[in-house]
């Protein structure tokens, strides 16, 4: 990537579940973002789960991040707790926004693992997003199955949960510097939650996959009918007002910002507790060949990784992101199983659409989608957002070799190979042509196998929940 997305994005947002309170409702997210793994009900939540109990006001003893002091203003014209009108801005002592956040911690839990949302009644977020897979799916599926049917294909892969709460909000030109002083450099396009940038909040995020209609596939009527149903509904009244039910659009908006609020709990979605954590902290070294891969790994002549996947401590010391949340072409191949795929004219062309849609005709935007972190990446069966690939092998050979061994990517047709099949000519221009893809047919891979092998260990390191008795 460009210079300028060298950053170290230092400014780690504090967005505990308190964070949820501030704003008000409103929505949106796509298949992309949508469901995940094999978790159904609540039972499948598992360490996550476990970490929400012991720490569900949202403050972390891994980061010592804290919720700020607020004063609270809630959406709706139902009454708050304490009698207390939401819609109007009151101030609340720190222990009673803690008092919420847990309420709301809890119920977007309960929501999350609660298949009765969905209009086919078996899919839940876990369903797409397993805990033990780090909120990825538990399956190899190129991309997820949903529908009311449960047999509707998406057209993206489900991306990670985790580590999303420093995502900046989606900018044309983003300025950020390592100092926190310069910020003349634009990065270009940068952040949002999905992978094409569209939506900014948690709640927006969460009301796409519940009303796609080859994800969840329900309703806002559904959702207001399961929820009041539910087992959970006294909660559900005592954490939004005894009148939450009269009004299903006010339900609905209730049911993203729980779930908004419990994605936001650090010791669950973003704990720092992986052995590259403990390295920076001094607590254990890396074994030759994970430090061979860090190496290649920051090597701007080599891998070039860290351009766009950060890896050191910001200047302010909190922990890299493994993103620069940037959005970035990299024309990976066209993946043909999927079913959106079989029109040889339909192309995703990620920010400028087709699910993004305000961007559309804009061609310096076409073919970018944002990079994900690769904390917890080992854990992961499908890459790239079209499910390409579903090993770290071919995606580590695919960023060494596409340029020198294009043949081993890319359709060949008479003799000829068809580079970059999944991005209109028109658009190459917007293509990445950094290190790694600065070579040409002929020349030396980026990386050989025995330094795959080097980056792929140091990538383990990233996985949450090391313990240094395990190892």
């Amino acid at each position: 990537m460009p210079a300028g997305r060298r950053r170290r994005y230092g400014r780690l947002i504090v967005v505990a579940g308190v964070l949820a309170l501030l704003a008000a409702c409103d929505g949106g997210t796509s298949q992309t973002e949508g469901a995940g793994s094999a978790v159904q009900g609540a039972s499948g939540a598992g360490s996550a789960r476990d970490a929400i109990a012991r720490d569900p006001a949202g403050t972390s003893s891994r980061t010592g991040i804290k919720p700020m002091k607020i004063a609270v203003s809630s959406p709706g014209p139902q009454a708050g707790p304490a009698g207390q009108p939401y819609g109007e801005p009151h101030g609340q002592s720190r222990a009673e926004v803690y008092a919420q956040v847990r309420r709301m911690t809890a119920l977007g839990k309960q929501l999350f693992f609660d298949p009765s949302l969905s209009g086919s009644g078996k899919m839940s977020c876990a369903t797409c997003h397993n805990p033990d897979r780090a909120f990825t799916p538990a399956n190899a599926l190129d991309v997820q199955i949903g529908g009311a049917d449960l047999r509707r294909p998406g057209m993206r892969a489900v991306p990670t949960l985790k580590y999303l709460q420093a995502v900046p909000s989606f900018a044309e030109h983003y300025h950020d510097s390592d100092d926190e002083g310069d910020e003349s450099v634009d990065a270009g396009p940068t952040g949002g939650l999905t992978w094409d940038g569209r939506v900014d909040r948690g709640s927006d995020q969460a009301r796409i996959p519940l009303l796609s209609s080859f994800e969840m596939a329900s309703t806002p009527r559904k959702v207001a009918d399961a929820v009041r149903a539910a087992p959970y509904a006294d909660a559900f009244r005592e954490a939004f007002g005894a009148h939450i039910f009269d009004d299903e659009d006010a339900t609905f908006k209730a049911v993203l910002k729980a779930l908004e609020t419990f994605e936001q709990a650090p010791e669950v979605f973003y704990p720092y507790t992986s052995k590259y954590d403990a390295y920076l902290a001094g607590k254990t070294p890396l074994t030759a060949a994970e430090m061979r891969g860090l190496q290649l790994f920051n090597d701007e002549k080599k891998g070039n990784c860290a351009s766009c996947h950060i890896s050191q401590r910001a200047k302010d010391g909190s922990p890299p992101q493994f993103s620069d949340f940037g959005l970035i072409a990299l024309g990976v191949p066209r993946n043909r199983a999927l079913a959106v795929n079989r029109d040889p004219r339909f192309f995703d062309l990620g920010a400028c659409g087709p699910e993004r849609t305000d961007l559309g005709g804009r061609a310096e935007f076409c073919g970018l989608f944002r990079t994900p972190t690769l904390r917890n990446v080992a854990l992961k069966k499908t890459f790239f957002h079209n499910g390409i690939y579903h090993s770290l092998e071919d995606v580590m050979r695919f960023y060494a070799r596409r340029d020198t061994n294009p043949e081993a990517f890319y359709p060949v047709v008479k003799g000829k190979v068809r580079k970059f099949d999944d991005l209109p000519r028109q658009y190459w221009a917007n293509l990445n042509t950094d290190a790694p893809f600065d070579r040409k047919p002929g020349d030396a891979p980026v990386f050989s196998d025995a330094e795959i092998k080097d980056v792929i260990a140091f990538l383990g390191t990233l996985t949450d929940g090391w313990q240094p008795a395990a190892h």
